[in-house]
């Protein structure tokens, strides 16, 4: 490796040595991510900073953030240090490419946080919907049956009674309330 620095300019030393620490960081934090390490991060080094209300996926202080920035950082800073004359314009141009690659993935993230969705299932919200009776249910709530409704385009078999009369399989019902996990039904 003293090979490689040897004879060069100690700014592209610096250049290199962020540039392949910063590779190495994000190659370790994209395995952990994918093969399901603990943590978006890889590791938990982020501090709790309220920074305008910023969703956990997206602080703008973290390891993920500063490893983004020194990687556009230190490979611009390689790419165009033989190109640039001026050394300070270079380090200026490999700040902008850092904060770059910051706001890349920030709207990276964005866009697949538009992508999921609430899939969790709550009860309370099919009172009013309709369905239909999957399992006989008893007359005058004297014993359980199964209702099918669907539900986040979902099917749900659910338990249910009902006050009225006995209801057969195939029966439409609408969802009048619960009690107890137990869904009301009644003949549409």
């Amino acid at each position: 490796m003293n090979a490689f620095f040897e004879g060069m300019p100690s700014l592209l030393q610096g250049f290199w040595w962020v540039a392949i620490i910063a590779s190495i960081i994000f190659l370790i934090q994209t395995v952990l991510t994918f093969a399901g390490g603990h943590g978006a991060d890889g590791i938990n080094a982020d501090f709790d900073g309220d920074l305008t209300g910023a969703d956990a996926p997206f602080q703008m202080f973290s390891l993920r953030n500063m490893v983004n920035f020194l990687m556009g950082f230190g490979w611009t800073g390689i790419a165009f240090f033989h190109s640039m004359e001026n050394k300070a314009l270079l380090v200026a141009l490999a700040v902008v490419v850092g904060i770059f690659f910051v706001l890349l993935f920030f709207v990276v993230i964005r866009q697949i946080m538009k992508l999921t969705e609430d899939n969790t299932f709550n009860a309370e919200k099919l009172v009013g919907k309709s369905g239909e009776v999957y399992l006989t249910i008893p007359e005058k709530r004297s014993g359980l049956g199964k209702i099918q409704i669907s539900y986040n385009n979902t099917s749900h078999e659910l338990a249910a009674v009902t006050e009225g009369e006995r209801l057969l399989s195939g029966t439409p019902v609408k969802v009048l309330g619960i009690e107890d996990r137990i869904l009301i039904v009644t003949k549409i």
